[in-house]
């Protein structure tokens, strides 16, 4: 299950945020190299957007959690679907039962 994960964190000073943001990036290297993580990108300003490939929704939110514990912020999570996964749904997909094909 893919997810892209984009957090804003609470609005601290940055320089009172330094050792913190330096421990999110030792937490988010093990599941980079683990390609649990495929990549993760610092946003302008604040905050970071990350593409996680996880086996569950229990296993994203302890994640979220985790993270949390190292920046408090806010999430927006949305679930992707890779371009093969989204082509092959395309390919399968079937009429809406009630609905005529076109």
């Amino acid at each position: 299950m893919m997810f892209i994960v984009i957090s804003t964190p609470r609005p601290e000073k940055p320089s009172e945020m330094k050792s913190a943001r330096l421990r999110y990036w030792k937490w988010m290297d093990p599941l980079l190299e683990a390609k649990r993580a495929h990549w993760v990108y610092a946003r302008t300003g604040r905050g970071a957007v990350a593409l996680f490939d996880l086996d569950s929704n229990e296993t994203l939110h302890r994640l979220i959690n985790e993270w949390s514990e190292i920046i408090p912020a806010h999430f927006e999570i949305l679930p992707v679907l890779d371009a093969a996964a989204a082509k092959k749904h395309l390919r399968g997909r079937r009429a809406h039962p009630g609905r005529r094909a076109r």
